[in-house]
């Protein structure tokens, strides 16, 4: 049994012989007929045709730039005031100044309406009195000498500057100019206690105000 299967799976040397003699009759077969492909070994002249491109259109042209003219600024000029002179009626309906009139400054005007129109006058400037020493104190305007610039021998004008109340009394001091810190610390510790003054005034109304002094010292034999 087992001898019959291996005589089965193996192929006789006829029928492998004649399976390879269908398979090259195949080919040759297909090969035969092929149709032949020749070569082409001259292509002969070629003809070229010029086709005209037209050219492309000219780019447009950029538009035209505004001028920009400059105006010139107007100069000003001084245009003077107008005068103008208001006739007095023959009633004497205007009270006032007959003085003319001059357009742009400030007037005040009164009137009823019936063609009468007062004039205030300008009201007067106020009086103004600067301070000043009262007299009564005016032996108490020199300080004592200092004892140093004394030893020293040393003179000099003092130059200084006072802050003077609506009393009178020296509120604030300020030293300007002097030969020594000696001189300066004598005359505060005399405007402060000492000096008097009748303040300032503006139409007749008391205020501060600052008052520069001036002393001198000297050697006395």
């Amino acid at each position: 049994m087992y001898a019959d299967r291996m005589n089965r799976g193996r192929m006789s040397p006829t029928g492998l012989t004649l399976a390879v003699g269908i398979n090259a009759a195949l080919i040759a077969a297909l090969v035969w007929s092929a149709p032949e492909i020749g070569k082409i070994t001259d292509w002969g002249t070629i003809d070229t045709i010029d086709i005209p491109i037209e050219p492309p259109p000219p780019p447009p042209n950029p538009p035209e730039a505004k001028k920009v003219t400059e105006t010139a600024r107007p100069i000003d000029t001084y245009v003077p005031k107008t005068v103008v002179t208001i006739p007095v009626p023959n009633d004497n309906a205007l009270v006032g100044s007959s003085e003319p009139l001059v357009l742009g400054d400030p007037v005040a005007l009164t009137g009823t309406g019936a063609g009468s129109v007062t004039v205030d006058p300008p009201r007067p400037a106020p009086v103004t009195v600067d301070a000043d020493v009262d007299p009564r104190y005016a032996a108490d305007l020199q300080p004592d000498y200092p004892p140093d610039m004394r030893r020293a021998g040393i003179e000099g004008r003092v130059v200084v500057k006072v802050l003077v109340g609506t009393d009178g009394r020296v509120k604030a001091f300020e030293a300007v100019s002097g030969p020594g810190e000696s001189f300066f610390s004598a005359t505060r510790r005399q405007a402060m206690a000492r000096w008097r003054f009748k303040p300032a005034t503006r139409d007749g109304v008391p205020y501060e105000s600052w008052k520069t002094m001036s002393l001198r010292f000297r050697l006395t034999e």
